[in-house]
């Protein structure tokens, strides 16, 4: 497994940070811990993804929408700040998070390619064409299928995997591909938080909704009989690996422990690998102190595979 970094994927605003459960710097974190192991490859995300390309993938609207400061702060869900110039959250924010789109865009080519890879950052999942929400702003892997369909990496007869393993229904995804019937998309997720969208959850094809406080023997066992409806004829699976399910995150509203994160993220490696379907692994949500720990454990674990 290929894993992909950059330094600017690392969101720090100082103080500013008490504003956001999120932790911003994780991603050095796992970067400083893993980039010594002989069983694990790093590759440097190379390029920033270019403002035109968000662009021509956004709508109008939401084109108008993003030089705003106040409807920034309200997708990241933190209080609007009257004295914060939008040049800080531009580079402290936005910045980092158009090279976690680079870093899937990447991956993904590199996936293409043969290869499994886990893009550290991305899985911007709640984020569409139309709307940024739940600190998500650039749908990444909506953007990346656009890219590698005009560079003709993919073309419009294959068939696309989208395993969503994150807390979260991903509300964004389920939009951007709302009519796009090549995309498969599981998704297991706490019903009771939010995104509450009864829309979008009927655009998944493998939809599993848990309640809050299911543990994690449940989750794997719903998570193994979702991926035993899957067949085979994918080129590419994209995996929303985020770690807000964990017991101990504040958001997921989940009970797993960071051993079964690792057992998740293994069961979907293996379904794929049976599928002969390169995985393009993102980061995806994660509020809780041992985020970092488990995103370490999980890329080891399969790296060494």
């Amino acid at each position: 497994m290929i894993i992909y970094y950059h330094p600017r994927f690392n969101i720090n605003l100082g103080i500013l940070n008490i504003l956001h459960l999120f932790d911003g710097r994780k991603f050095e974190k796992v970067f400083n811990s893993i980039s010594n192991l002989n069983d694990i490859k790093i590759s440097t995300v190379s390029e920033l993804i270019s403002q035109k390309t968000i662009d021509e993938f956004v709508g109008d609207l939401l084109r108008r929408l993003l030089p705003s400061k106040r409807y920034i702060l309200q997708a990241l869900e933190v209080p609007y700040i009257p004295l914060l110039p939008f040049s800080v959250i531009n580079n402290r924010i936005l910045e980092p998070m158009k090279w976690a789109v680079s870093g899937t865009l990447e991956s993904a080519s590199c996936a293409l390619e043969g290869n499994n890879t886990w893009n550290l950052a991305g899985g911007y999942h709640h984020a569409s064409k139309s709307s940024a929400e739940g600190f998500c702003i650039y749908n990444d892997v909506g953007i990346t299928i656009e890219k590698l369909m005009e560079r003709g990496s993919l073309s419009d007869h294959d068939k696309i995997l989208i395993i969503d393993v994150d807390a979260h229904h991903g509300n964004g995804n389920a939009y951007v591909f709302m009519e796009n019937k090549n995309v498969t998309i599981l998704d297991i997720y706490n019903n009771e938080i939010y995104p509450k969208s009864g829309y979008t959850k009927e655009r998944i094809n493998i939809n599993i909704p848990l309640n809050s406080k299911t543990s994690g023997e449940e989750y794997l066992t719903k998570l193994q009989n979702g991926l035993d409806d899957i067949k085979d004829g994918y080129t590419i699976a994209f995996v929303i690996a985020g770690t807000d399910v964990l017991f101990n995150d504040p958001l997921g509203g989940l009970n797993l422990t960071i051993d079964d994160c690792v057992d998740r993220d293994q069961l979907v490696f293996e379904k794929m690998q049976s599928l002969s379907t390169p995985a393009v692994f993102l980061g995806g949500g994660g509020y809780g102190k041992d985020s970092a720990a488990t995103i370490i454990k999980s890329v080891t674990n399969l790296s060494e595979d």
